[in-house]
């Protein structure tokens, strides 16, 4: 079996953190192919960067060209679970999902402690979507970047341990989840300040695809999560090729994105009817695995 664990982020070294932690809950057999996007933010903690990463991450997954049997995205209150499930015909288990399913097995109600306060509210929002939202006692802030996990892991810790404390003295939680995927090496530690269980999402991810695939089971096609219907799609696949053109005018959306001023889906001196042949990508053919 082999499971793709998506980051949706462009850091590498939290890419292999993440799969790290991810080979170590995988079962014998299973094989971990950590994934970085190609474009995006170096750590997501907002909805402009959270939506960016949902079109990396599925640039990166359609674009892998090896075999595999499930998807993992490892963002936490991010946004594209949904858009994978309709590209694909294998199994997409979100961290932010997995985790609080699994909490729910371990306790009356559970907390999820991130990183920056901005993004309690997506937290907030994909719980109530998933359905995950009603047995969630808080979700608190440690006042930390994503990054910074990584640059002052002790502070991280204490940061964590004294919103996870706060949240089973204060709150009532049972449980404790960790809301980042930067935060998988983390758990333990946690778990022995605070006496509860801790799940982490990536763990917990890696289990539920596992599950999936050895049950034989995937996403359901007949409506919500069928295949996107074929047809022209201008821009896609993403075109990363750095952009050669003059710079537009200061205070344009296309130089601060970092893209080329030209029309949608043409490219500089290409004839419009090779543009319209290049953009005509069916888009409405799944990925069977």
């Amino acid at each position: 079996m082999r499971i793709l664990v998506a980051n949706v982020n462009t850091t590498q070294s939290m890419t292999d953190a993440i799969a790290a932690q991810a080979r170590r809950a995988a079962l014998p057999g299973t094989e971990i192919v950590g994934i970085t996007p190609r474009f995006g933010a170096d750590s997501c903690e907002g909805n402009f960067e959270s939506y960016l990463a949902a079109i990396a991450v599925m640039d990166a997954v359609t674009r892998y060209e090896g075999e595999f049997d499930a998807v993992v995205q490892a963002g936490y209150g991010e946004h594209g679970r949904e858009g994978l499930q309709e590209l694909l015909d294998v199994p997409v288990v979100d961290i932010t999902e997995a985790a609080a399913a699994t909490a729910m097995y371990l306790g009356h109600k559970y907390s999820v402690v991130t990183t920056l306060d901005r993004t309690v509210p997506l937290i907030e929002d994909r719980l109530k979507l998933a359905g995950l939202d009603a047995r969630c006692a808080s979700v608190r802030a440690s006042g930390l970047p994503v990054l910074e996990l990584e640059a002052n892991p002790e502070a991280a810790i204490q940061a964590i341990v004294a919103e996870a404390e706060w949240a089973v003295r204060e709150d009532k939680a049972e449980v404790i989840v960790l809301g980042c995927g930067g935060m998988a090496e983390l758990e333990m530690r946690v778990r022995e300040r605070c006496g509860v269980p801790v799940v982490d999402g990536v763990a917990a991810a890696v289990a539920a695809a596992e599950s999936l695939v050895r049950l034989g089971l995937t996403t359901s096609k007949v409506r919500t999560f069928a295949t996107p219907r074929t047809k022209r799609v201008l821009g896609w696949p993403i075109d990363t090729t750095p952009a050669t053109a003059p710079a537009t005018a200061p205070g344009r959306a296309s130089e601060a994105l970092g893209t080329a001023p030209e029309a949608p889906g043409e490219t500089p001196g290409e004839a419009p009817a090779e543009a319209a042949a290049r953009d005509l990508h069916p888009i409405g053919e799944s990925r069977v695995r």
